[in-house]
Parts: structure tokens; sequence; C-alpha cells
């Protein structure tokens, strides 16, 4: 039995996100609907999550003493890593000894902070089906890695980032620097680690979010919600729908992989496994311990949308990850160079049939930063496209 307290009181029940954007932002309101004493940490003043949360803190949750001090200075029930740059040894520290329970689990943060740890973990430990890759710590061994087998083309990345940052594509030899430096640019933390995968030929890829959460026995069981189909630009986001159409079997493939890297990384939550796909064919990409960028569509498309999901699993309650209907997600970019922007043509965008809007209420613009997603519902997923990419298009945001 589950037993919920009542906010700011002896009998709270206390919830600490490390990461408070967007994502942590809605999962801190749905603590919050369900009575939950909610504190939003982040490294800048003002993070979305700052604005919802009953406390809010501003620290760099990569210094081990800064994020140690914290926790026990707040003594949370559970914390939420919701950004890879954490001090992950610090939180296997404080859960081995008693102080906290980390979602899903310090060892699950640990090894999905970094791209070498989840990676070795799919491909060497559970032999999921990857890409080709190699680790290089210059750029002398990225090319000799391309040289002796990987090829071109090939897709290279920090080892810690986020959001695609970092990312990029080299078709040829004239690419390979500046993909290095873009790579060092990117990435969460000065790493100076890389990893290049050989390129696949996939027809499509989705997320699978894929939830652990405690049955009526109290043992651990997996649901998965309809698979997400999401284009990605410089290995960003820019719209995601849901239902994407796939065969029976590489439905069942997809579950098998995400069921497979979930179950070994235990715990409870919501994760956002991507994959690649072709025909029948499927390979594990990454997987995220926390909700998905491209499962804000499902805030428009299914009943209990991802951070709902995400809320309940982490506090032991049931989970419905029923379609509700099929929908849409497009990005709203900054666009300008600003702090403190103004939004013009919110009410041009939410005239466009069955759309909704969230503006992330980010303090400072940069020309590609996420602001804001469009949402759009409709019986035809093609037609939710066009009405949500048609609905960020008409918001344009300024400098105020």
């Amino acid at each position: 039995m589950t037993t919920l307290g009542t906010p700011l009181s002896p009998s709270a029940t206390k919830v600490m996100l490390l990461g408070s954007g967007e994502l942590g932002k809605e999962v801190l309101i749905a603590l919050q609907r369900l009575g939950v004493e909610t504190i939003a940490v982040d490294r800048y003043e003002n993070a979305p999550g700052h604005q919802v949360a009953h406390r809010a803190h501003t620290i760099a949750m990569s210094d081990p003493a800064q994020l140690k001090a914290l926790i026990e200075r707040e003594r949370p029930h559970l914390v939420v890593p919701e950004i890879e740059a954490i001090a992950t040894p610090m939180l296997q520290e404080l859960e081995t000894a008693g102080v906290v329970r980390v979602i899903p689990t310090a060892r699950a943060a640990r090894l999905t902070m970094d791209r070498e740890g989840i990676r070795r973990l799919a491909a060497e430990t559970l032999r999921l089906p990857t890409s080709p890759y190699q680790f290089c710590d210059s750029l002398q061994e990225l090319q000799a890695a391309i040289d002796s087998g990987i090829g071109y083309p090939c897709i290279v990345k920090p080892v810690m980032s986020s959001s695609g940052k970092g990312q990029s594509k080299i078709d040829g030899p004239d690419d390979v620097q500046k993909a290095w430096d873009y790579a060092m640019a990117g990435g969460r933390v000065s790493h100076g680690r890389i990893i290049v995968e050989g390129f696949i030929r996939f027809d499509y890829e989705i997320t699978l979010l894929t939830v652990r959460a405690l049955g009526a026995n109290g043992e651990p069981e997996t649901h998965f919600c309809d698979p997400i189909g999401h284009v990605q630009v410089a290995g960003d986001y820019v719209e995601s729908w849901q239902p994407h159409p796939m065969s029976a079997v590489a439905l069942q493939k997809s579950r098998e992989i995400a069921k497979a890297i979930t179950d070994n990384l235990g715990g409870q939550g919501l994760f956002g496994v991507e994959l690649f796909v072709a025909g029948d064919q499927v390979w594990f990409s990454e997987v995220s311990p926390r909700p998905h960028d491209t499962g804000m569509v499902t805030m428009t498309t299914q009943w209990q949308n991802e951070f709902e999901l995400h809320a309940r699993a982490i506090l032991g309650l049931p989970v419905d990850t029923t379609l509700k209907s099929p929908g849409a997600s497009a990005v709203i970019y900054g666009g300008v160079e600003a702090q403190g922007i103004a939004f013009d043509g919110v009410d041009e965008a939410l005239r466009v049939p069955g759309t909704e809007l969230r503006l992330f209420g980010k303090p400072e613009s940069f020309e590609k930063r996420r602001m804001g997603v469009a949402l759009a519902r409709d019986a035809d997923v093609e037609r939710a496209r066009e009405n949500a990419k048609l609905a960020a298009s008409k918001v344009r945001p300024r400098r105020a």
C-alpha cells in the first residue's frame, strides 16, 4: 500500500528533481497533483521547474560536495535525475548509505549519464543489436576508428550530452575535424571523449516509452506506450507523432529490446528507449531513465502522459499507457538571442484545429533553443503532424 502525505507538513512525501527544464517542469506538476512536496534543482536561476516547485535551488549538480550538502539538507524521499551532468558516484554513495532512493536507481543513473556506459551494457553485456561503434579520446583516434572499419558515413557524439548537442554526421574525410570540434563544444562537461557509430540504413527511428511500475503483488511490471515516430535534425528532435506504424514483428522485437535494457537497469519509472528500424529489423540506439523530449506528444495523445506515468511509477502507483487519440508535436525555437522574450501569434496558433501549446518559460532564448512545443490531435496522424507544424510556425518569438 502506498501512502502519500501532505505538502509542507511533517507527513509530506518529498521528491527532488535534479534538472528542472521543460520535462522536469511537467514531472513536478504531475507530482504536485498527487500532493507531493517538490524540490526543483538546476544549474541556472528561474529554470522552468523552479517556477512551479515548492522550493527551488541553483547549484552545480556535477559538484559532489554541493549535491551531497543539498540532499542532506532537504532530505527528500526520492531523488529524480532529469539530466546527464550529475555527480552520479555521489548519488550511489548516498543511496548505499540509505540517505535517499534514486530513480530509477543510482546505478542506472550512472550508466545512462554517458553513452559509453549504456552502449557497453547494451552491446557487450546484453548482446543487443546496435550499430558498430568505437570510443575515441582524440582526433587521431577518431580518424583511425573510421579508417579501420567504421567507415563513411558515420555519426559522432560526445559521450555526455543532451538534445543532440555536439552530434553530427561525417560523410567524408573533410568533415572529421569539424565533427570533432563540434562534439568537444557540445558535451555536457569537458570530457574529451566521443563515440563514433557506423551509419545504419534504417527506415525510421522510434522512441518506445517503457514504464516499470509496481503491480498489485508489489513486483515490478513492464508497460509500453504506443511507438513514437520522430524527426531529428543534427540529433535534436524537431517533431514527433504517435502512434508510428510498424510491423508486428518489429514491434515485438522493439519491446523485447526495451524490456531487456530496462530490466537490467531496474528500479521504477519511465524510460525513453530509442530504436532504429528497417523492415522487421530493430537496433538499440539509446535509453534515458526519464521522460523523453519526443514523448511530449503524449500530452495530447495519451490518457496519462509520460510525465504522469513517471510520477505514478516512482511513487508505486498503478499506470495506464492507453492511447487517447493519435497526435503530433512540433518544436518552437527561440529564433533570437535575448532574455525575457515575448511570443506573438499565440492566438493564431491556437486557432489551428485540435491544437494546444506549451511555452516553457525559459528565462533566456537562443536561436536554436527549444522554447515551446505545439501539440495537435487528429484521427489522422499525418493531419495532426501538419497541424502541429502549422501551429508552431504561427508562434513568433521576439525581443520584448
